[in-house]
This record gives structure tokens, sequence and C-alpha cells, in this order.
């Protein structure tokens, strides 16, 4: 088993995850890997890395694919023994103009950005090392999304003993109102990407409330973030921020310096903690 620290970043093959890779090469003391679910994709995006004087490691891994999840676990564990850094970065957004009904877009954005990200959280969460620290790539959307829901629904997504089964019966009301065409009047906001975003950043609270729990000696961090509005493949080219500097916030949450306490079961944007 290899005693080197590891970080791994899910979805990273380009946009924010490649940006987020191509800083902790330059900026974490140990190996980083890119994943990917296509190999071919992810193995070109390594070897563009090397271009540069970097020196990424590539390891295969499709979030919503329970087997390549658990292959993926089980090749961290046995070689390093668990992980020190997870940044889960990976996730889909319907564009604007896309005309697939919203139910349709309800089910498949949630089944990444939520439910996929959650499993890999479940699976990942148990080998993660002492100091460790795992940054879930959230959106301002999830908190835009959090202030249109109806009142009953922000005080359950903001409570602190919101429970992780309530939490996915939650986001599973939610795809099953949208496919009935009723979310709005059942006091969702009528965005899928949004609601997906808010399930991500109370999940993320949980956790962090589970971590302390179970593990408080081991003082490992778990946060959600924003990188803010970065020209991507999902946000398109009239955004503010490049790739780079998308990748800072997560970046800053992944380093966060050995002893630290905070930030913990926060949403931070622009390295700062955010009201939720």
């Amino acid at each position: 088993m290899c005693a080197r620290r590891v970080a791994l970043v899910t979805g990273s093959n380009k946009g924010i995850g490649l940006a987020v890779v191509r800083a902790l090469c330059k900026q974490f003391d140990g190996d980083v890997f890119l994943t990917a679910r296509d190999v071919g994709r992810g193995q070109a995006a390594v070897e563009g890395l090397k271009g540069e004087g970097l020196s990424p490691l590539f390891h295969q891994l499709d979030i919503t694919d329970p087997a390549s999840v658990r292959t993926a676990r089980d090749f961290f564990k046995a070689q390093y023994g668990g992980v020190d850094v997870l940044i889960n970065n990976a996730g889909i957004a319907f564009k604007v103009a896309d005309t697939t009904p919203f139910g349709t877009q309800a089910e498949v954005t949630l089944r990444t950005n939520f439910f996929a990200t959650r499993d890999m959280c479940n699976e990942f969460l148990p080998i993660i090392k002492p100091e460790g620290r795992l940054v879930n790539v959230s959106s301002v959307m999830g908190s835009i999304a959090l202030g249109r829901c109806s009142p009953d629904l922000q005080a359950r997504f903001r409570s602190d003993d919101i429970t992780e089964e309530e939490l996915v019966g939650l986001m599973e009301r939610f795809v099953k109102d949208a496919k009935e065409g009723a979310h709005l009047q059942r006091g969702w906001p009528d965005t899928a990407y949004g609601v997906s975003k808010t399930g991500l950043t109370t999940l993320t609270r949980i956790h962090a409330r589970k971590l302390t729990a179970e593990r408080s000696g081991d003082a490992i961090l778990c946060n959600a973030c924003c990188p803010g509005w970065v020209r991507t493949d999902m946000a398109g080219p009239n955004a503010t921020k490049s790739p780079d500097e998308g990748a800072v916030t997560p970046v800053y949450l992944a380093l966060l310096p050995p002893g630290a306490k905070e930030p913990h079961g926060q949403y931070v944007s622009e390295k700062k903690v955010q009201p939720w």
C-alpha cells in the first residue's frame, strides 16, 4: 500500500473539474487522480496536463454506475488505504432552450447531481482518512431554488435535524411532482438543476453532522461550494470566470490546513461562508 496522500476529483476531464485537477497537481502534496466516465477522454485530459509539466493519474469513474463507484472505492482503499481529498464535481444540466419534458429533466438531473453524488459519498465517506477533506461542488442556483421553495420546504432544507432519509424522500417527491406537472402547485421552483443543488448542499450539511457525531476525532472537514459562473460547456461562453478561476474555492476547501476546525458543514462561495 502506498503511503502517499491522494486526491480524487469526479467528472474532471474538462471544465471546472479539469481546472481543479490542474490546481491540485501544483498545490497538493500527493497523488492527484483525474477521473472520467469515458477512458479515452479522461486519458486525453491527463496527457494535456502532462504537456503542461504536471503529473496527474487516471482512474475510470462513472458516478451513475454503482459498479464503477465500488471499483474505484476498492482501488483507493487497497492502494492508498483510503482517500485524503474527495471533490465531487461531476454534474449535468439541461440547456435553457432544451425541449425535453420537465419531468424527464428533473429525473435525469437529480439522478446524477443528487442521487449518484449521494451514492459516491456513501461509498467513499467510510474511507476518507483522518484530516481528510470532502468538497461537493454545488451552485448558487441551489440557494436561489431554496428561496423559491414553499416556506415548509425551506424550513426542512434549512433544519439542523433533517435526516438523509427525509432528504432522499423530498428529492424523490420533487421528481414525482415534476413528472405529474404539479411541482409548482406543490411548492417547488421551476428548476431541476437548482433543486438538485439544493439537495446537494443539504446533503453536505447532513454528512458534516454525521462526521462530527461519528468521527469527531478525525478532524475531517466536509463542505459545499459554488464555483461561480464559469465558462464551461455547461454554462456557455458568456460566463464571467475562467475554469481556473472557478477552481479557486473548491481547491481552497480541499486544501484547508491540518488542524483547521472550520468551515465544516457550510456552503462557501468566493472562499467565504454563505448563509443557507
